[in-house]
């Protein structure tokens, strides 16, 4: 269990942070560890497997490559799956379950590809053994994992079990929150270090349920994000107890008070309590400050300049990230007015005059800071009437995105701190 091919799969435009990431949870670099599209890949040994899973944040799971061969039908993936030894990975009483997916395969149902890959585990359960595992979709012992291309397939093994975003931690969530990986893969391009020579606060102006800051919190407080879940590779026959619990106790063991500030507020007082109670779970409780305010209205939340980082509202979420204690009827009634009036208010559908109101907000009084904005919406540093510094891309699931970086200084909306150089932009249009 020395000599693995290992496949971390990530969001598109995280390769090269995930890559940084297991370079510094495994010590692995060069030829050892490729960065490709959509992951990494690695020579590693079993417990770097284990080590993965434990502190990666921006890898969606964590998979051992078993088998890689050109197919041409579904036969030719019977015949890949045969050649496994999957008995030294599980026993025929454990449950299994088989997942595909594929780009541009030429076969026709990705179904029947799963039922031959089921197929050739199970007769080669029963020529070995005499007895067959069962098949469980719901809740399997063992996930296999088959990825086709155009003429290649791979087979692999799932350490991870549930996604890696799922942390543990949040019960209580709002409508359609971050995930955990996305709010890592934000912290990472944002280039914050709470560790560095001189870290900067950060702040989450529009928290919601309290993904960036306890993200941020626990980073900061070298809190791996696995501590709190269980994995599949327990269900493994590599697995051995012992290993597992002194790689556990060392993550324990070099827990730390945060070394800098962390905060979080939202309009909405009930997703701050939802925000304090994920963050109590996460072991950050006393790591961040979290409290209810209006996106714009809030001040500083600390004397030094700091590092805003946040999703910002869009849609009906707009109305409640600016009109505090307002419920739905109210806003209603006041774009009835405005329109009644001919103007526009600060909760157009589009945003665009509530986004230069919070870049107003922002200009008066948080120069100094920086504000890093991840946005579907390319044009939102026109509706700021800021100009971006940098431009990460990033996805948001299927949806492709922009992480916006803004240096706040006060009057021109375009001006720049004298003797200071923007940073070029990374890509995208």
């Amino acid at each position: 269990m020395n000599a693995l091919q290992i496949f971390l799969p990530c969001a598109a435009g995280v390769e090269g942070f995930l890559a940084d990431e297991a370079h510094r949870a495994t010590g692995l670099a060069g030829n050892d560890l490729l960065t490709g599209r959509g992951g990494v890949l690695l020579r590693a040994s079993w417990r770097d497997a284990l080590l993965l899973n434990l502190h990666s944040r921006l890898a969606q799971r964590v998979l051992v490559q078993l088998a890689l061969r050109p197919y041409r039908s579904e036969n030719d993936l019977y015949e890949l799956a045969s050649s496994v030894a999957w008995e030294i990975w599980f026993t025929p009483r454990q449950s299994f379950k088989v997942e595909v997916t594929a780009q541009h395969s030429p076969l026709k149902s990705l179904n029947f590809a799963a039922l031959r890959v089921k197929d050739a585990v199970a007769d080669r359960f029963r020529a070995k053994s005499g007895v067959r595992p069962d098949v469980n979709t719901q809740w399997p012992d063992v996930r296999i994992h088959l990825h086709l291309t155009t003429d290649e397939a791979t087979v692999y093994i799932d350490t991870s079990g549930e996604p890696l975003f799922k942390r543990g931690w949040r019960e209580d969530k709002g409508d359609a929150p971050l995930k955990e990986t996305l709010a890592a893969a934000m912290i990472a391009a944002s280039g914050w270090d709470p560790h560095g020579e001189d870290p900067v606060p950060l702040y989450d102006p529009c928290c919601g349920s309290g993904t960036v800051v306890i993200e941020a919190a626990q980073i900061a407080c070298r809190i791996a994000p696995g501590l709190r879940r269980r994995f599949a590779f327990e269900k493994l026959l590599p697995y051995q107890a012992h290993v597992w619990n002194a790689i556990k106790n060392e993550a324990t063991s070099a827990i730390q008070a945060s070394p800098v500030s962390i905060f979080g507020s939202d309009v909405s007082h009930r997703m701050v309590d939802f925000a304090q109670r994920n963050a109590e779970r996460a072991g950050v409780a006393q790591a961040v400050q979290l409290r209810g305010g209006d996106a714009l209205q809030r001040m500083p939340p600390c004397d030094s300049p700091g590092l805003m980082l946040l999703n910002p509202p869009y849609g009906e979420r707009i109305a409640a990230a600016g009109t505090a204690g307002q419920n739905a009827s109210e806003r209603a009634t006041l774009r009835a007015q405005g329109a009644a009036q001919g103007r526009e208010t600060a909760h157009t559908d589009d945003g665009g005059e509530f986004f230069s109101q919070l870049a107003a907000h922002w200009k008066k009084h948080y120069t100094g800071w920086s504000a890093w904005m991840l946005t579907p919406d390319l044009k939102l540093p026109g509706k700021m009437r800021l100009k971006e510094s940098r431009r990460v891309p990033l996805w948001n699931g299927p949806i492709e995105c922009r992480l916006f970086r803004f240096d706040l200084v006060r009057g021109s909306a375009r001006a720049r701190p004298q003797g200071s150089a923007a940073e070029p932009s990374d890509g995208g249009t």
